[in-house]
């Protein structure tokens, strides 16, 4: 059985499976939200040897006794971290106690983050780590990125596929209303689009990433469900349009491109405010990665304006009120008296703080008749 985070990589996963074991008797089951029931019941009855599921869509099926686990031999968890992300670790840990302690465990992930480590730990038994260049780019991938203003993202992305005559384009945005929107945008500009997103059914996003991976389309415009495990042959432009959430999910994002030995150009949208997510993302890649700066007139750190303090204007003032006498008010003197009394009172708290560092100095340094042992 193996348990995929989206619907999009368990039916790749499927697809996958077929073309390696053409020849062979091997029949699978799809189980994934957002499609009918009938289906996947028939592939059930088949009696299947491979099981390709989302988590929620099998815990539908376990819950109608439609699936039993307990000759399971071989359990995988593809694109762990992002399960975690999603918020499956409860129904990853109920299908975990329906299935045998013998029965082989195994989780796969393009980024092995802590959580992932600690996810092997409490899920596996005495797992062995296999790393292939972790939490690194690729090297046929050329990453560009390109300091720009919020405003100006959508006439720079337009610029970019026209001048350089980009024929395939999958470009990411962080949400899913932002998808939607941008993709409007660039039907209005005569491009041909389709969104992909968790707000569509499943045969709306089969049908758009079907027209992209056949070139129908020009640009898919996606979220992260796009981001994990989706082969696009030779797919030659990925922009980010906005910067993701995690830095890990950029590594994915790019590698939607450069694969089989194939080139690739991955181009970033960053604005002004978000150099510091830029410079996690260069810190995980272990590289630093070209700017264009389009918005030299914006600074990196923008201030938030100060708040102003708010009026009451419920209390009606009478007409005939006086203004009041100044003879209230604090004067001159008596402001300028105050003043000196303050700065006295911070001479003598710099004074004392100074004999205290004074003091501090004086005494003789701890020394430790041990060294600490290097974890």
């Amino acid at each position: 059985m193996i348990l995929a985070p989206t619907r999009e990589l368990a039916s790749q996963i499927e697809k996958n499976i077929h073309d390696y074991a053409r020849f062979l008797p091997i029949k699978t089951a799809l189980l994934v939200g957002g499609v009918g029931l009938v289906h996947q019941v028939r592939a059930l009855e088949s009696a299947p040897q491979i099981i390709i599921a989302t988590p929620g869509r099998l815990m539908d099926h376990m819950r109608n006794n439609r699936v039993d686990l307990s000759d399971l031999s071989a359990l995988v968890l593809d694109e762990a971290d992002r399960m975690l992300d999603m918020g499956f670790i409860d129904d990853i840990l109920k299908i975990l106690k329906k299935c045998p302690t013998d029965a082989q465990r195994m989780l796969f992930s393009a980024t092995v983050t802590h959580d992932v480590k600690d996810l092997a730990e409490r899920l596996l038994n005495r797992p062995r780590l296999i790393e292939i260049a972790p939490n690194r780019d690729i090297d046929a991938i050329e990453q560009k990125v390109y300091r720009v203003k919020k405003t100006d993202k959508h006439r720079l992305l337009r610029d970019l596929i026209v001048d350089g005559q980009w024929e395939q384009v999958l470009v990411f945005t962080r949400l899913k209303t932002g998808a939607t929107k941008l993709a409007k945008e660039l039907l209005k500009d005569g491009f041909t689009v389709e969104s992909l997103h968790g707000d569509r059914t499943q045969a709306a996003r089969t049908k758009a990433l079907s027209r992209f991976k056949d070139k129908t389309v020009q640009i898919l415009v996606a979220t992260d469900v796009a981001a994990r495990g989706i082969d696009i042959e030779s797919l030659p432009y990925v922009v980010n349009f906005d910067l993701p959430t995690h830095a890990e999910d950029y590594v994915h994002r790019i590698g939607r491109t450069g694969r089989a030995g194939k080139t690739g150009l991955a181009v970033s949208f960053v604005e002004p405010s978000e150099i510091l997510r830029l410079a996690t993302i260069e810190k995980l890649i272990g590289k630093r990665l070209p700017i264009d700066n389009l918005a030299p007139d914006v600074p990196d750190d923008v201030p938030d304006a100060p708040l102003a303090t708010k009026v009451k204007t419920t209390d009606k003032v009478p007409s005939n009120s006086k203004k009041p006498s100044r003879a209230k008010q604090p004067s001159r003197e008596h402001q300028t008296s105050r003043l000196n009394d303050a700065q006295n009172r911070n001479k003598q708290t710099n004074r004392r703080a100074e004999d205290r560092s004074q003091k501090r100095k004086a005494k003789p340094a701890v020394e430790f008749d041990y060294v600490m042992p290097d974890f």
